[in-house]
């Protein structure tokens, strides 16, 4: 096993000793709402939201983009486990404003390794062999905070399978104070 393996299993056995009276936690959110946020560790949505386990649906991904199947579980949160209020929430200094599609192709394209970054962007450092298949997908890339919450949120609003009463709101969480950052234009679209 590797070392982070060893340290996830310890620290699980850990949780599980002292796991209690969460065995009983019902699977609907008892704050019923849902987060959708990035997946970048230096945000932890338990903390700047304030919730305990079992209080709400966190939903992650590169950027906290609003892909298919982001929203796929926000309609799944509302339709089965009855969330009634949605957030959208990128960050400041998100890795997903550093590239474009064409260089993530790229990249994809010379080798399938980790690449590196320094002052000039990305490089492929690997030997290849690299693929084509990421050429066919939007990696949802942001080159605009404000504007990428807001797409994300009328996006979601204009999914046929939105209910029209569920408020979606917009918000940057800043990564240097922890603060939430709304973005008006994006929760003026998610009004229900």
């Amino acid at each position: 096993m590797t070392k982070v393996r060893d340290e996830v299993l310890a620290a699980n056995e850990d949780y599980a000793g002292s796991f209690g009276d969460k065995a009983g936690l019902p699977m609907p959110p008892a704050r019923r709402f849902a987060i959708l946020t990035c997946m970048d560790a230096r945000l932890d949505p338990a903390k700047f939201a304030g919730l305990a386990e079992g209080d709400a649906h966190v939903i992650r991904n590169a950027g906290g983009r609003a892909s298919d199947d982001a929203i796929r579980s926000l309609v799944i949160s509302h339709k089965l486990l009855g969330t009634k209020e949605w957030f959208v929430v990128h960050h400041t200094d998100c890795g997903m404003e550093t590239f474009t599609d064409e260089i993530m192709r790229g990249l994809l394209r010379q080798s399938l390794d980790t690449a590196e970054i320094g002052p000039d962007g990305w490089k492929g450092v690997g030997q290849g062999p690299g693929s084509t298949a990421g050429d066919h997908i939007d990696w949802l890339t942001i080159s605009d905070q404000a504007e990428s919450v807001t797409a994300d949120v009328k996006r979601i609003r204009a999914h046929p399978l939105v209910p029209q009463d569920v408020p979606v709101y917009g918000y940057i969480y800043d990564v240097r104070s922890g603060r939430l950052i709304e973005v008006p234009e994006a929760t003026e679209a998610g009004k229900a």
